[in-house]
């Protein structure tokens, strides 16, 4: 089942042509690591998705539906968005923020639901933040204010997960961690486009990969086809080394090609 259809999307920030007749489909069921150099235009990509920036041209669908015939509520309510940083200026209490996840649920002005605080409590347990959730948001650290963010997202239980580099401030351990629930969020149907610098995660972790260079898709498919020594050695400007681990081939980088 088709989650989410990009077409000959155009996106520009200000004077700036930055994404460029792009085209996308991604399916429930599966997470696709959107990967590429710093400027390549992914950040925008997701925005766009989210519905925060509007595109100069093209058409995106959620679910088979036109998102610009889509209600703000009824968007926030199928695709949820999470976006790089840590959000570090609120001093809400950690369980506040993650509540903030069911406001596309709740009426105006409504206080929390049975069904509102069952998808808080599985989204606190997914992110493993239960012993911090009555600390202040603005006392935690880098990683730990990642995670609470990653709850918020997943309170949602939206259709489809947007995740902006949801592993980058986070140590090995849970960077594996958040990895293995939005793996896991697929799993049970959702569909998950995942931005990552980490060729290695994306290898390992996503169905399909996306890679993007000035604003256009250049290559998309399993990882391992993707993502060859070629074309990180073409897009990226790096030299790669492959290894194998359980039955896997990876591509990692190694050392910058002097250009």
């Amino acid at each position: 089942m088709r989650a989410l259809a990009v077409e000959r999307l155009r996106v520009a920030l200000g004077p700036r042509l930055v994404v460029d007749g792009l085209d996308a489909e991604i399916a429930a069921g599966e997470v696709v690591a959107l990967v590429g150099p710093n400027g390549a235009g992914k950040t925008t990509l997701l925005r766009a998705l989210a519905g925060l920036i509007a595109p100069l041209a093209g058409r995106i669908a959620i679910a088979d539906r036109e998102a610009k015939a889509m209600t703000p509520r009824e968007r926030a309510q199928a695709l949820a968005y999470l976006p790089q940083g840590g959000g570090s200026h609120w001093p809400l209490l950690v369980a506040r923020i993650v509540e903030l996840g069911r406001l596309p649920h709740r009426a105006s002005f409504a206080g929390l639901s049975e069904s509102d605080r069952a998808a808080i409590a599985r989204a606190a347990v997914a992110a493993d933040i239960g012993d911090f959730l009555e600390r202040p948001f603005d006392q935690l650290s880098g990683g730990e204010r990642a995670r609470v963010l990653l709850a918020r997202a997943l309170a949602v239980e939206a259709r489809i997960l947007l995740a902006d580099e949801p592993v980058a401030a986070l140590d090995p351990a849970h960077q594996l961690h958040v990895m293995e629930i939005l793996r896991e969020r697929a799993r049970g149907g959702g569909a998950v486009v995942v931005v990552l610098h980490d060729l290695v995660l994306a290898a390992r972790f996503a169905d399909r990969v996306l890679l993007m260079d000035r604003g256009r898709i250049v290559g998309c498919g399993a990882p391992g086809e993707v993502l060859s020594l070629e074309r990180l050695a073409r897009v990226y400007g790096v030299e790669a080394i492959e290894i194998a681990v359980e039955g896997l081939r990876f591509a990692l980088p190694w050392r910058r090609i002097e250009r």
